[in-house]
């Protein structure tokens, strides 16, 4: 199916975003989007199976609130690619800057590179696969979802963490509060490599460890002096 190329030096975010949420379900060819330019907020709001590449860098929240779409960005993203996604796939082929997919409730997500602070922050059920490291406090307060991380992993790793769980292959600077390293069962080696498969890092399972939750920060405790 041919694709249909919109160049950002002669058109708008706001026309392609128009055409991606409106036009295109009359026409889902392929899309192609080029001369990004790290223009902001580039095929956000997405609601269809179709796929987009975006040739360069991205700005601030790119991808972001996808449902069903397949976006590949060939550069580096900014501030919160794949924000709050529901479903679909994000590609980003080289680094994404801080907070890659805060809040996202489903979908994948991959990094083939590094990702900066706060990754995964407030993961709500979606899968994460970063091919390099990431930066402090990644999933902070995720709640629900997976992360494999294939490089090393800074400061607080998974503080507050809920229920969602961190496979982590390198080294962790430091865990968050709760945060613990557990040993990890077939069903981790089993969906680790169930992650793995749908990219092309060229990692086993057996090098991973499994980060989650020590389940001490559910309840309050009175007689804990707010000490944990």
């Amino acid at each position: 199916m041919e694709s249909i190329t919109f160049d950002l030096a002669q058109t708008s975010v706001r026309e392609v975003n128009q055409y991606l949420h409106h036009d295109l379900l009359d026409n889902p060819n392929p899309v192609k989007i080029i001369n990004s330019d790290g223009a902001h907020n580039i095929a956000i709001g997405l609601n269809a199976p179709v796929d987009v590449e975006i040739i360069g860098h991205t700005g601030y929240y790119a991808a972001s609130m996808n449902k069903l779409a397949n976006v590949t960005i060939t550069g580096n993203a900014g501030t919160g690619v794949a924000e709050n996604m529901m479903s679909g796939r994000v590609q980003v082929k080289g680094f994404a800057s801080v907070s890659a997919g805060a809040s996202a409730h489903g979908g994948l997500l991959i990094i083939d590179g590094n990702a900066g602070l706060r990754c995964g922050i407030s993961l709500k059920g979606a899968d994460i696969v970063v091919g390099g490291s990431v930066g402090s406090f990644s999933a902070f307060m995720a709640q629900a979802g997976r992360i494999v991380v294939c490089g090393d992993a800074g400061d607080a790793l998974g503080d507050s963490l809920y229920e969602a769980v961190i496979y982590v292959r390198g080294n962790v600077k430091s865990l968050g509060a709760d945060a613990q390293i557990e040993p990890m069962s077939e069903a981790d080696y089993q969906a680790v490599g169930e992650l793995l498969s749908k990219t092309n890092l060229p990692y086993h399972p057996q090098e991973f460890k499994r980060v989650a939750s020590a389940k001490q920060l559910y309840h309050w405790n009175a007689n804990a002096n707010q000490e944990y």
